[in-house]
């Protein structure tokens, strides 16, 4: 049996979170998007957590880049280990998306395999893919090199991902987005692998949140809220050993993280919905309406912010859309001439 159980009090913030998400949750499951935009947005999101999750492990590649690598794109000035960590993810993530549909418990295997697609052929293998350390290793301040955790030894390292899982598979009356976060800090506590426990919890994190009915579409990005600001997601981690391993202080942050994400994803699907009202009034195509979504849901947009959203689309088609709702009035343009990069469109 599990000795694992970890320690907590429901906090008010959680509590008004938890509200939150299940409202997004119910908004999403009820809402009628089109097919088209949940794929393109599901694809965005993938991209950006592959993008974000690998930049707080120190990657340095910008959104572009990383969006051109993604599309299959040579990138002469990315470091290799930069491409491959991000399309590490992508190959990592479809090993997820597979196990979801197969039904099957977490398993401490499973976890392997995640972190052996997310770490393979990076850094000369150091690494170590999949494999528990064998040695005793360390979590310093990436500036000051000052050590600001010493994770459980070696030996300690199989029996307590042991007890994680088992505790993962436990009927638990614990709310399954709190069992999310919980599982993401306890395996960045046990620190299994040489490399990877980053990318890895948070991939489990996510694995959790998809097989209790919370994928939200999967139009999310955990890591991205993480990326904002680094040195409070560093901190939420480290209070919790500061507090004796009471997690209350990291829940509180990873379901306020969470509900933070879904009210933007609300806001984008509620501009959705009435695009495609508006769109059918003016007779606009699928694509025009799904443009006119993005100014809606973003409040201002420019061209270069719409081409990624459009990866397939040439600047000029995108440029005729444009032109088609100004000239319905459905939009306005502010800021800048006509040929300015800065040129942007608003709602009217």
């Amino acid at each position: 049996m599990s000795h694992f159980a970890p320690r907590f009090t429901l906090t008010h913030t959680m509590t008004t979170a938890l509200a939150a998400i299940e409202r997004a949750r119910g908004f999403l499951e009820a809402a009628t998007l089109s097919e088209a935009w949940l794929q393109r947005m599901s694809q965005q999101a993938l991209l950006r957590e592959a993008h974000h999750t690998t930049h707080i492990e120190g990657t340095q590649l910008t959104l572009a880049q990383a969006e051109r690598l993604w599309s299959g794109e040579a990138v002469a000035e990315a470091r290799d280990d930069d491409t491959r960590e991000l399309l590490n993810y992508r190959d990592a993530f479809h090993l997820v998306a597979d196990y979801l549909d197969s039904g099957d418990p977490i398993t401490e295997g499973l976890i392997r395999e995640i972190h052996k697609r997310l770490v393979q052929g990076v850094r000369g293998g150091d690494a170590q893919p999949g494999a528990y350390r064998m040695i005793q290793n360390f979590v310093a301040n990436s500036q000051t090199r000052e050590v600001i955790y010493t994770p459980p030894p070696p030996e300690h390292v199989p029996m307590l991902m042991r007890e994680l899982v088992e505790w993962l598979r436990l009927d638990s009356p614990v709310h399954p987005v709190l069992v999310a976060g919980i599982a993401q800090f306890q395996l960045v506590h046990i620190h299994p692998f040489v490399d990877g426990n980053g990318r890895t919890s948070r991939l489990l994190s996510t694995l959790c949140l998809y097989r209790a009915g919370y994928d939200f579409k999967r139009l999310f990005t955990l890591s991205e809220y993480y990326d904002r600001d680094r040195s409070r997601f560093y901190a939420a981690l480290q209070a919790v050993r500061e507090q004796d391993m009471d997690v209350t202080g990291w829940l509180d942050y990873f379901v306020t993280g969470l509900a933070a994400q879904l009210e933007e994803l609300k806001a984008r699907g509620a501009a959705v919905i009435r695009a495609d009202v508006m769109g059918r009034e003016a007779k606009l195509s699928q694509r025009q309406a799904a443009v006119l979504a993005e100014v809606l849901a973003a409040g201002h947009v420019t061209l270069a912010m719409l081409e990624p959203l459009f990866a397939t689309v040439s600047r000029r088609s995108l440029q005729r859309d444009l032109h088609v709702l100004l000239a319905r009035r459905l939009i306005r343009e502010v800021g800048g001439n006509p040929t300015a990069p800065n040129r942007g469109y608003t709602a009217p």
